[in-house]
């Protein structure tokens, strides 16, 4: 069984199921009679019974998480360093003890800079996003400061585009399409109203879109499991997890992994994972990871399937985040997106530019980015490596963008 980084609880809890549990009810009991020399070997012998568990279940999970091809060093088949591409080393910070209630901590180092080190836990997130190393930088992101992120998220795009401007030379950094949605507000209101807003841009409902993304991932994964290899699937920019869950639930995916950027959107995808008892029965792998992408945490090659919905309009580097998705994509492999056309921020851009002074604002301190045209779109896919034969892009409503890609 290869070795999953981020291990969810529901694996721990299947894993502890093909353990046999001691029979401590029954040793306990037996010794309420005897004399305290037994009661004293029987307690010697629960002691011994946990120890033996909690290594089995270690071992265990390592198993699941990864190859446990080499002893010294134990990678993740797919997750690098998102600079140097390097594979992570992983470690598993205990205890786990008899029960799987609660999760362990990850800690994964790279392999060739011993001082990259990244951090995350099974039942939350692997942060890939920066090294511990990097936390304390001197210039704070508004993604780490949840009040001032919520207040932003009070304040008009224009506005916020504006205090951007100004903050670029501060120690505040605030990227208005990215940092929106670290705020806990946005979070908690995403499935709550937000998302479903989006009908009036075209988009067709989460469950009909996700029959769609099915639909053009089916190939692909067909392929591969009549290979008898596992496929994977990536929810990037997950968001509270609206379409990671099905795509789990779905039971036609051997792994699926959910990115974003915000650690309050991954939080509130845990939650709902968390309460999801469907998931609970499931198979399927289920990592949470906490990335930038532009800088994504993937071997190259490797991906199966690539999802992204409602999400390249927030994306500040276009560009490179495109170009990183069809580097990560296995040869075959299929990106499907949906994002909206520029017009439907129309006036958005407009009071941005106003209130700029007639000029117009630098793209990453947008609210949004603004995809103007269906040719343009087209152009920074095939820009990325896309062949033009194998794009596809497709207009629903007044607004929404439905794009296919195979490399």
């Amino acid at each position: 069984m290869k070795l999953y980084a981020a291990a969810a609880l529901l694996f721990l809890s299947h894993v502890a199921e093909s353990f046999v549990p001691p029979s401590t009810a029954v040793s306990v009991v037996s010794t309420l009679s005897s004399t305290v020399e037994p009661l004293a070997e029987t307690k010697t012998d629960i002691d011994e019974q946990k120890k033996q568990k909690r290594q089995q279940l270690k071992e265990a999970l390592l198993g699941r998480i990864g190859s446990p091809s080499s002893n010294k060093f134990v990678s993740d088949p797919l997750l690098v360093d998102p600079m140097t591409k390097e594979p992570l080393g992983i470690s598993v910070k205990g205890p786990i003890l008899g029960s799987t209630n609660a999760g362990v901590r990850l800690t994964l180092k790279s392999a060739s800079d011993s001082e990259r080190v990244f951090e995350g836990r099974s039942d939350a997130y692997i942060n890939l996003l920066e090294p511990i190393s990097d936390y304390a930088e001197e210039k704070t992101s508004v993604a780490n400061s949840p009040i001032l992120s919520s207040l932003l998220t009070l304040t008009p795009p224009p506005v916020r585009s504006l205090l951007a401007n100004v903050s670029s030379n501060s120690d505040l950094e605030y990227i208005p399409m990215r940092d929106l949605f670290t705020s806990p507000s946005v979070s908690y209101a995403y499935e709550r109203g937000w998302r479903q807003g989006f009908a009036a841009a075209g988009f067709p409902g989460a469950d009909e879109e996700f029959d769609m993304a099915r639909e053009y991932f089916a190939p692909v994964i067909d392929k591969k499991r009549r290979s008898g290899e596992e496929n994977v699937v990536v929810d990037m920019s997950c968001a509270t997890g609206l379409f990671t869950r099905r795509f789990t639930k779905s039971g036609e995916y051997g792994r699926v992994i959910a990115c974003d950027y915000s650690d309050s959107m991954l939080t509130e995808a845990r939650r709902r994972i968390r309460v999801d008892s469907d998931i609970a029965l499931s198979n399927t792998k289920l990592d949470l990871v906490r990335c930038d992408v532009a800088k994504i945490p993937f071997k190259s090659d490797s991906i199966d399937a690539f999802h992204a919905g409602a999400a390249m309009h927030c994306w500040p580097e276009i560009e490179e985040s495109l170009k990183e998705i069809y580097r990560v994509l296995a040869p075959g492999g299929r990106y499907f997106a949906s994002t909206f056309l520029g017009t439907y921020f129309q006036n958005v851009a407009n009071l941005e530019k106003s209130s700029n002074g007639g000029n117009d604002v630098e793209q990453s301190m947008q609210a949004f980015q603004y995809f103007p045209t269906v040719d343009g779109l087209r152009d920074l896919l095939l820009d990325a490596g896309f062949d033009g034969d194998k794009v596809d892009i497709e207009v629903i409503g007044a607004a929404c963008v439905i794009i296919r890609c195979e490399k």
